[in-house]
């Protein structure tokens, strides 16, 4: 055990940091616990890896809390959303096979790396407009979608959360990342609500695992932040490359 930790700690340093600052690092921190822990049902890695993930995504939570401002009215309802579509796609998750799901996945991750990469100008600066009814509305409906895809699926979460707050509410992506975090926290504890309660969770793995990931969030916050919205540009674009690749390769392999 010593052995294992001494890989996956580490790693779900680079996990926090990484998701901190753009999202996707479950990219890092689920292939490694499945790559360490083989023999594990797969329901006990993800439940796992959800454990160490909520404790990452808090800490960066309140970090972004403490310095951007956040637009509750839009984003409390979004996460609400979420939590419920969250909770209910792992319920259904056996209806929905990974391999119906991926094509669709890949094909919405292409649509938005080319629309980022041909508009340079997308996420650089925060329209700082007042936000309408319809837009509370749309991000519950996001929210709820951008939920039951964590739940049946998972990979890109907090990617496609970033991208639709600079799209949707024309938000720059530190501003958006900050958003995404709340949210995410919301999908990342209803599936704990599903985890915990059915014993899916090896505690022995998770705890130090989340350990690493809350310093690790805390440096990629502090990046995020001193970097601003080019740099999380940069490394969206690339995080979201890196995650088509995979799941190409899954799909195709």
């Amino acid at each position: 055990m010593t052995e294992t930790l001494l890989l996956l700690v580490p790693l779900a340093f680079v996990a926090g940091l990484i998701d901190a600052a753009a999202g996707g690092g479950g990219l890092v921190q689920l292939p490694a616990l499945f790559a360490a822990l083989p023999r594990e049902l797969p329901a006990l890695l993800l439940g796992s890896n959800k454990f160490a993930s909520i404790w990452g995504t808090a800490s960066a939570c309140w970090s972004y809390v403490r310095r951007i401002r956040i637009p509750w009215r839009l984003v409390l309802p979004a996460a609400l959303c979420a939590f419920a579509g969250s909770f209910l796609g792992a319920r259904v998750v056996h209806w929905l096979p990974a391999d119906w799901v991926r094509p669709l996945v890949i094909g919405l991750l292409l649509l938005m790396l080319v629309y980022t990469w041909l508009r340079p100008a997308f996420g650089a600066a925060d329209a700082d407009r007042p936000l309408s009814r319809r837009d509370v509305l749309t991000g519950m409906v996001l929210g709820g979608a951008i939920g039951f895809y964590d739940g049946i699926f998972g990979p890109g979460t907090g990617t496609f959360l970033v991208f639709l707050f600079v799209r949707c509410f024309h938000f720059d992506f530190l501003r958006a990342t900050a958003c995404a975090k709340v949210v995410n926290l919301a999908t990342n504890a209803a599936a704990l609500a599903f985890f915990i309660p059915a014993k899916l969770v090896l505690f022995s793995v998770a705890i130090p695992m989340a350990l690493a990931n809350v310093a690790g969030a805390q440096c990629g916050t502090w990046l995020a932040l001193r970097g601003g919205n080019r740099w999380i540009r940069q490394l969206f674009l690339v995080l979201a490359l890196l995650l088509l690749t995979r799941l190409v390769w899954l799909q195709w392999a």
